[in-house]
């Protein structure tokens, strides 16, 4: 059982590589929001498909991509674009490009009598978008999950500022609050490669 203080550990360690120059492409670290996504990973299947954009780290640790696998492909540059067959876990750094590939997929599981489901991550700004509006209204009929993980910030710009506010929550949507532990891209430090 993956706790919090392995996810911090595994983060601080990517850091570490990152700020030694080993990390050719850019990184997004997760921070912050350890407790509320053991939480969510509780209902998560094994077998369960999972989405993510680019930070994505906790997400794949918590969905059982092995730690050392993990470490690297984000050394090897990977770490806005993760994939694993098993578990099933996909992720992008393009901003909304993870929902429609996860309405596909709970789609074509449905379709094939899958008890399993599909769990798509988002962030608030991508919350904001036309492409989430549009899907999530879709796919009520399907088995898709989605987790809307709430930072305040549309990558560095306050999202109720970038967006002129918030639209209401959906019952049917994971919702939660949390201040990101590491800046947008990178440690904050610079690094030359």
């Amino acid at each position: 059982m993956i706790d919090k203080q392995f996810l911090i550990d595994f983060e601080y360690g990517i850091k570490e590589i990152y700020e030694a120059g080993k990390i050719p492409a850019p990184i997004h670290l997760s921070g912050g929001n350890e407790e509320q996504l053991i939480e969510i990973f509780e209902d998560v299947n094994k077998d369960d498909w999972v989405f993510s954009s680019w930070r994505n780290h906790y997400h794949a640790l918590l969905h059982e991509v092995p730690a050392d696998k993990l470490r690297i492909m984000i050394i090897r540059g990977k770490s806005m674009s993760l994939y694993s067959e098993k578990p099933k876990f996909y992720s992008s750094s393009i901003v909304g490009g993870i929902i429609p590939i996860a309405v596909g997929t709970a789609k074509a599981q449905k379709l094939n009598g899958s008890k399993n489901k599909t769990w798509c991550f988002v962030g608030d700004m991508t919350f904001e978008t036309g492409i989430f509006y549009e899907a999530h209204k879709y796919v009520r009929n399907h088995d898709l999950q989605f987790v809307v993980e709430d930072n305040g910030l549309s990558t560095n710009t306050p999202t109720n500022k970038t967006w002129g506010g918030s639209r209401d929550i959906p019952e049917d949507i994971i919702y939660y609050k949390y201040e990101r532990g590491y800046p947008h891209h990178g440690t904050g430090n610079w690094i030359l490669f």
